[in-house]
Formats: C-alpha cells, sequence, structure tokens
C-alpha cells in the first residue's frame, strides 16, 4: 500500500487546515494519521476502520478535528480546526494491512504504512 498524504502548512492559532491521505496499491483495513512533535514520540491522532467505519480520536484532539472518508475507502482527510501551537508537529498518515480490534487502533504497531510525513506548524 503506497499513502500519499497533502496538505499542512502554517496557521495562527485558533485557525484550520486540513490533511488529505489517499491510499493505493493494495487494500488497507483501516487509516488514520500520527504525528511527532520535535523531541517526542509519534503519537495517534486519529483513525478509521473501514469494515464498519468506527473512527476513534485521540482526547487532545476530540471536538477540534475530524475525519472523514470518500465512499471508495481509499482516502480519508483530517480537518482541523481551533489548532493550538501543541498541535505544531510532523504528521504522518498510516494504514493498516490488517483488521484490527478497537483497542488497536489507537497503537502505533497496529499499523504497517507511511506515507511520507506532512508539517503543521501553529504560531501562538
Amino acid at each position: 500500500v503506497q499513502l500519499q498524504a497533502s496538505g499542512g502548512g502554517l496557521v495562527q492559532a485558533g485557525g484550520s487546515l486540513r490533511l488529505s491521505c489517499a491510499a493505493s496499491g493494495g487494500r488497507a483495513y483501516g487509516m488514520g494519521w500520527f504525528r511527532q512533535a520535535p523531541g517526542k514520540e509519534r503519537e495517534f491522532v486519529a483513525a478509521i476502520r473501514w469494515r464498519d467505519l468506527a473512527i476513534y480520536y485521540a482526547d487532545s484532539v476530540k471536538g477540534r478535528f475530524t475525519l472523514s472518508r470518500d465512499s471508495t475507502k481509499t482516502t480519508v482527510t483530517l480537518q482541523m480546526n481551533n489548532l493550538k501551537p501543541e498541535d505544531t508537529a510532523v504528521y504522518h498518515c498510516a494504514a493498516s494491512s490488517r483488521s484490527f480490534i478497537t483497542s488497536s487502533a489507537r497503537r502505533l504497531e497496529t499499523y504497517d504504512y507511511w506515507g511520507q510525513g506532512t508539517l503543521v506548524t501553529v504560531s501562538s
């Protein structure tokens, strides 16, 4: 599976940005986004499980970020509103080649395909 991410950029606090990720070349059982800030570990942001369209969010973004998908189940879009400086990070699109249970949806090791990172910078 190949993942192509787009979007990101620089925005002031309180602003919005949109990230998209398109999958090709194989079947993914779920797709999502992780982010990594300088000096920090990569952390879960949001994901969708294709078999039942369950969507998962990190507590830190719940209510501000919205994950949506297209009807072909190959593209996900992360709408990020009310951005905060602490949202600044490189955002990575991810996909899982295996089915997973809910308790695994937010785990890094669930995802085995990764797209190139896209930088999101939120200025205060």
